[in-house]
């Protein structure tokens, strides 16, 4: 049994990246934690209607995976650039030794969404084995719609890790439909035409039927 955590830093991030890894997870009896870095609030920017939708649909998410443990910060979604990273990086280093994970999972660090550079970059300063003696391994998850629009060759998402999740993947899609105000009709990036495109394409490079990749950064 291993101590599993997933880093988001919006909903749905953590059922696109690595949905089908999570369930795995599950099934073999890890325990799993999740961590969403950012939350909706009413503003000039998202109606009450809205946030109510989103938190109808977490609720949902909370419901099927039934995380071991499941924490959201309070960062306004898009606005990560404004705050120091120092403030973040000591929220994940109070989250690692209140968890003390083994695996932890986390967005790409070059994906074209600033929140998700802003959470990786804070997360790996966090993971510092002398921060976080429990971490063995870090992995970086690929989000479509935002992983897969870097196309700057030097940056482009190279994994090095595949996890079988072909028993998994038609769940996973199921999940991702919980996710009214995420997803839309193929060829929008977040469909679930693109969802299951992917993990055949990963599970092709793998010899599975469907896979989720990662690209390993840390491991010992």
């Amino acid at each position: 049994m291993k101590k599993i955590l997933v880093i988001a830093p919006h909903p749905d991030d953590e059922t696109i990246g690595c949905g089908g890894t999570i369930l795995r997870h599950i099934k073999a009896g890890d325990k799993v934690s999740c961590v969403f870095v950012t939350k909706l609030k009413k503003n000039n920017k998202w109606s009450e209607k809205i946030v109510k939708k989103k938190e109808k649909e977490i609720d949902k998410i909370k419901k099927i995976y039934k995380f071991t443990f499941f924490k959201r910060l309070d960062f306004l979604p898009t606005e990560l650039d404004k705050v120091p990273l120092k403030k973040l990086v000591t929220e994940f280093s109070e989250l690692f030794s209140l968890i003390k994970p083994e695996v932890i999972y986390i967005p790409y660090i070059n994906d074209v969404h600033t929140d998700h550079k802003i959470v990786s970059k804070a997360a790996t300063s966090a993971a510092k084995w002398f921060r976080s003696s429990s971490i063995k391994q870090v992995n970086m998850y690929e989000t479509l719609s935002e992983t897969n629009f870097n196309f700057i060759e030097k940056k482009v998402f190279q994994p090095n890790l595949f996890i079988d999740i072909s028993k998994f993947l038609e769940k996973k899609i199921k999940i991702c439909n919980c996710y009214k105000t995420e997803f839309g009709k193929h060829p929008f990036p977040r469909s679930k035409e693109s969802i299951k495109a992917l993990a055949i394409l990963r599970g092709s490079q793998s010899g599975y039927k469907a896979a989720e990749s990662f690209k390993v950064v840390f491991k010992k």
